[in-house]
This record gives structure tokens, C-alpha cells and sequence, in this order.
């Protein structure tokens, strides 16, 4: 965070805004981390100033700490969604029990601290915790939560730290950008480059030497010897661009970068349009990701959690504010493809 005077002015990336503070007398540092922790200022017009300052834009990098297993789910070809980070919020935590703070699996253990690393596409792809997105997570007991709770002011619980964070919008699942990166803190402070991601071939490219290979027996089912590891499953969201009247999977090279999807480099146009699309529906009076399906049954995925839309649908929790449930599919209703838009 960078505390600054009123008046002040800051030199910062513009793809990596500072969160600041307008310190002065009457509101120092230790007010201000301590207002962030507190239910009691979640609707303070100086909280909410200072929250929104951390913004996100095109090619923001962000960030989402992982337990081991999580990794081989990424591997596997899960896609970003929950909670999440900008990583310049988190630039200072170098070590792995500081970063581990952050999991949304609830557990804090293990000498290694893992994270997924990639760059935003569009703002409109994530949501602050709190009112009016989501004003349902903060009030949900401790019995049916995973992890930290939601404190509702935009920030993460900490004692120490001012440390803004983000959930995916509708906790929606977001197709992976190229380069993305599966990343490893080690302690002493030292980050490791595990793999990247490659669009184009749906797997990731080990960027592990051998010093660091061992880090890869972390993870279950890793393989040291293996230098790439393709994607088991499809996933749920995708990127889909248009050239004039034909329409074409995407790969998204944020901040400006967004192309057909082809093994050949001589066929990856640039789009001129650009969508996030996956499915949707409702049931038992909740809207709903389609995250799999057949024709019985279907997992869904809460976009909006709240005590009752848990009580009613029976979902369970997996992670920090990620419910989901099975339902049976003539159950549902407004089932649909969304197509969100992004302006490119």
C-alpha cells in the first residue's frame, strides 16, 4: 500500500494502480487498518475511497493462492475463479506462511506456498466481496464457510497488513489468458516459475530448472521429468471473438492482445470482438453456473451466496465463497448460454 498526504501525487504503472490512503492527522495508518477490519465501516464513504483506488484494469495481474492440491487441479485445466488478488497488493508477503494466509481452502500448512498468476482481461470480470455485489457473504456463520471469513469491507481479515481483495464476477470461472504462470514462494523469500501457460495447446510448459524441480513432488500427482503437462478437461467458460460474420474461439494476451486461437501462428488473427461465454441457469430461486452436466444431471455453482439461497439449493462449501450443489436438470429453469461482452 502507499500511504501518501493529501495533496500528494504518485508515478505508478498504470496497469497496477497503488492503493492509497490520504493520511493526516486526524486518520493515520493504524486507524485505517483497523477501520478495514471492522463491520462497522463497511459503508464509510473514507473506507470505500481508499478501497477503490485499488483498481483493476486491462492486464492488471492477478493473483490466487493455492494449497498443493489446487495446483494439480489448474494443471488439469481448472480456470481462475473466487477469490483472488491484485499481486501488486501482495508483493511484500515473500514468504510461505505469510502467503498461505491467503488459500481459500482454509488450511495454512506446508513449507511451500503455491499461486496462479495471470493478467486481467476486463474489469467487469470481478467483483469486490461486499455490498452491493455480493452483501450476503459477509453475514454467512462460521459452520457454513470455508477459510477466512468475509469481513464485507473489501479487504482481507489481517492483523497487520491492508491488503485489498476480489472474487471473479458472479464467482464465475475465467478462461486462462496465455503466459499465465503456476508459481512457487519458497522460504527465504524466493519466488519459482513452476510452468506457464500455453493457449494454443490447452497445457502447461515447465519453466522449472533443476534446482527447483523437487518443488514439483509437491504437488499430487506431479512429475519432476515431466516438461509438459496438457489439460485433462475442457473447461467451463471460453473466450469467443468474431471476424466480420464469422465467429472463432479466442485467446486473450492482455493488455493488448486478442486473437483467433490456431496451432499455426499464421492463422492467429486479431479479433474484432470478444466475448467470456459459459452457461447459466436458475434453480430452487438461485442463479446458477453450469459448471458440468448430462442429461440427469448438472453441478452448479452459486453466482450470488447468501444464507438462503444455501439453505434452499443444500450447496455445499468447497472453498472461500465457492458453493456449489447437483440438481437434477428438468429442475431448471432460464437455462442459456451468457455471452458477456468485452469492449476491445
Amino acid at each position: 500500500m502507499t500511504v501518501t498526504g493529501e495533496d500528494s501525487e504518485i508515478g505508478a504503472d498504470p496497469l497496477d494502480p497503488p492503493l492509497t490512503a490520504p493520511l493526516r492527522r486526524d486518520l493515520n495508518w493504524h486507524q485505517v487498518q483497523s477501520m478495514s477490519q471492522s463491520a462497522g465501516y463497511r459503508e464509510d464513504p473514507v473506507l470505500h475511497a481508499i478501497r477503490a483506488t485499488a483498481a483493476i484494469r486491462r492486464g492488471t495481474r492477478m493473483t490466487k493462492i493455492l494449497s498443493p492440491a489446487q495446483v494439480a487441479g489448474h494443471l488439469g485445466g481448472w480456470l481462475p475463479y473466487g477469490f483472488c488478488y491484485r499481486s501488486c497488493d501482495i508483493a511484500h508477503l515473500r514468504e510461505p506462511q505469510d502467503l498461505a494466509l491467503l488459500r481459500t481452502d482454509g488450511a495454512t500448512d506446508g513449507q511451500v506456498s503455491f499461486a496462479l498468476r495471470w493478467r486481467a482481461v476486463d474489469p467487469l470480470d470481478y467483483e469486490i466481496p461486499a455490498a452491493p455485489a455480493h452483501p450476503g457473504l459477509a453475514a454467512l456463520p462460521g459452520h457454513s464457510r470455508v477459510g477466512a471469513m468475509v469481513l464485507g469491507t473489501g479487504f482481507t481479515p489481517s492483523a497487520d497488513d491492508l491488503i485489498p481483495e476480489y472474487v471473479t464476477a458472479g464467482f464465475a470461472d475465467l478462461p486462462l489468458t496465455a503466459n499465465a504462470q503456476i508459481l512457487a514462494s519458497v522460504p527465504g523469500g524466493d519466488e519459482v516459475v513452476l510452468y506457464t501457460y500455453q493457449p494454443e495447446q490447452h497445457g502447461w510448459l515447465r519453466l522449472a530448472g533443476p534446482r527447483w524441480r523437487s518443488l514439483l513432488g509437491e504437488i499430487p500427482g506431479g512429475s519432476p521429468d515431466r516438461e509438459y503437462v496438457p489439460c485433462t478437461a475442457s473447461g467451463t467458460a471460453r473466450l469467443v471473438g468474431r471476424i466480420d460474420d464469422n465467429e472463432y474461439e479466442a485467446v486473450a494476451d492482455p493488455p493488448g492482445e486478442f486473437r483467433v486461437r490456431a496451432l499455426t501462428r499464421a492463422a492467429r488473427y486479431p479479433v474484432q470482438t470478444l466475448s467470456r461465454r459459459a452457461e447459466q441457469a436458475r434453480w430452487r430461486g438461485a442463479d446458477c453456473w453450469v459448471l458440468q452436466r448430462d442429461e440427469t444431471w448438472a453441478r452448479l455453482r452459486l453466482l450470488h451466496p447468501d444464507a438462503d439461497t444455501i439453505s434452499a439449493t443444500g450447496a455445499r462449501c468447497y472453498e472461500r465463497g465457492i458453493y456449489e450443489s447437483w440438481a437434477a436438470v428438468d429442475e431448471l429453469s432460464d437455462h442459456h448460454i451468457a455471452d458477456i461482452g468485452y469492449q476491445i
